[in-house]
């Protein structure tokens, strides 16, 4: 995918040169634990669970598509990511990868602070009790409103993202009789390989500040004048699914330039430094993520080298880690409706979501893996493309993957590692209903987020 593609949508009968596919898997049945949340097995009936709950029992009593989401396996990461920053750091999840009241209840129960990045978020980790000195509020283009609610509430930073908001910020605070902390976000010029939608510290694109041409450094300084403002330090965010830890020295080290120069000019040293987030999981069995042990110890090593370098005190790190999180602990179940079969090209299978509940194919030519749920089977693999039920051609689930050859309708596939941006990202488009997120932990289900109904949709139309 890519900003020339056509306007029509993706061509969606590409037929790619003979070998392109890898082998088919040697056992259709298995379930790699790499893109499975951890309390993921197949029964004796060869029937898939989750949180000791079988998903034919989860698709009887929530319908599908529905969004499962591990409970026992988000709060370990949540803890995971915890331990491995320790007391000397902060973890803030990025609550646009999956948020819901529930969710935030379980970050603050596990210790974790938490990342907004529009009022709508921001009320919602108010209203399930996230103390506000733990949320951080990002957004290239807060409004006045948003920020007033933020600042009465007593967010524990706001992120700065243009000159303009500089002085909204600071204005606001002053009226309100406070002094808010804030970061500044920089831009510092490293495009983190990835996909180039979701790339975002170089400078062509609307986050952040450049350090280029003195900007942030401009920024900074103007930010330290003004009385409504407590600069604690700076925000740097290089992008999305990152594997790849080089990208992340080279922010640091320009950063801790910054921070250099702002202590030689100002005679100020910000205790402070957020990373960002972007660490990437894994989708398909290709993908090999880094755990969070290691990420803290190469992130700590990386900025004390810096520091060290420019004769700096050692700043707080502070890391976003949202879909490193969420992203595995989900997968979204689908009943299948038809299949249709090419001759010499592969079979198509329709399921009953598509994407409303999964624009990351479509949006960013996202790889998934799926596999057979509701049973085992014997059957030799065919070449399978998982496709919606929506009035385009481009609506992809999965491209590519070996399915059994005897799939039938009324089979149950699901999609693994859909617990970031999916939920998130999901519309009404063909008037789809958006599913429900339905949590399991200990052998009970229960519905976070309901499913919506047509009285929704119809109430919202006032004709």
């Amino acid at each position: 995918m890519s900003r020339s593609a056509h306007p029509a949508g993706p061509r969606h009968a590409d037929v790619l040169p003979e070998g392109h596919y890898s082998a088919p898997p040697t056992d259709l049945n298995s379930l790699d634990p790499k893109v499975w949340s951890q309390t993921v097995e197949r029964n004796a009936d060869g029937v898939v669970t989750v949180g000791g709950v079988d998903v034919k029992a989860l698709a009887e009593e929530f319908g599908t598509p529905a969004y499962v989401l591990d409970e026992a396996d988000f709060r370990a990461r949540a803890r995971a990511w915890r331990t491995a920053f320790g007391a000397d750091a902060d973890v803030f999840y990025a609550g646009k990868a999956f948020l819901s009241r529930a969710v935030v209840r379980w970050l603050h129960e596990e210790g974790l602070n938490l990342d907004v990045c529009s009022g709508g978020e921001l009320a919602t980790a108010l209203s399930a009790g996230m103390p506000a000195e733990r949320i951080a509020f990002h957004g290239n283009n807060k409004s006045p409103e948003e920020i007033e609610r933020a600042v009465r509430a007593g967010v524990g930073r706001i992120v700065l993202d243009s000159f303009q908001e500089i002085v909204r910020v600071a204005h606001i605070a002053r009226s309100l009789g406070k002094r808010q902390p804030v970061q500044i976000r920089v831009t510092v010029g490293v495009e983190a390989h990835t996909h180039e939608f979701i790339a975002t510290a170089h400078e062509d694109q609307k986050f952040g500040i450049p350090l280029a041409g003195g900007q942030a450094a401009e920024a900074v300084r103007r930010a330290l004048q003004l009385d409504g403002l407590d600069v604690i330090g700076i925000h740097s965010h290089i992008g999305s699914q990152i594997f790849d830890m080089s990208g992340f020295e080279v922010a640091a080290q320009r950063v801790v330039g910054l921070l250099k120069d702002v202590r030689d000019e100002h005679g100020v040293e910000l205790p402070e430094i957020d990373l960002g987030g972007g660490l990437g999981i894994a989708y398909t069995s290709d993908d090999d993520p880094r755990e969070p042990h290691e990420i803290a110890k190469a992130l700590h090593e990386i900025v004390t080298r810096a520091c060290e370098a420019a004769r700096l005190r050692t700043p707080r790190i502070s890391v976003e880690p949202g879909r490193a999180i969420v992203g595995p602990t989900a997968f979204t179940l689908y009943e299948v409706g038809t299949t249709k079969q090419l001759e010499g090209l592969r079979t198509y299978v329709s399921v009953d979501g598509g994407m409303s509940d999964n624009i990351r194919t479509a949006l960013y030519d996202a790889e998934y893996s799926v596999a057979l749920v509701s049973r085992t089977s014997d059957a030799g693999p065919m070449l399978a493309r998982v496709v919606g039920k929506h009035c385009e051609s481009g609506d992809i689930v999965v491209k590519d993957a070996f399915l059994p050859a005897d799939l039938a309708p009324g089979d149950l596939l699901a999609v693994p590692a859909t617990g970031a941006y999916c939920r998130s990202m999901a519309s009404n488009y063909n008037h789809v209903l958006r599913p429900p997120v339905v949590a399991v932990r200990d052998g009970e289900a229960r519905v976070v987020v309901r499913r919506e109904t047509e009285e929704d949709l119809l109430r919202l139309d006032v004709g």
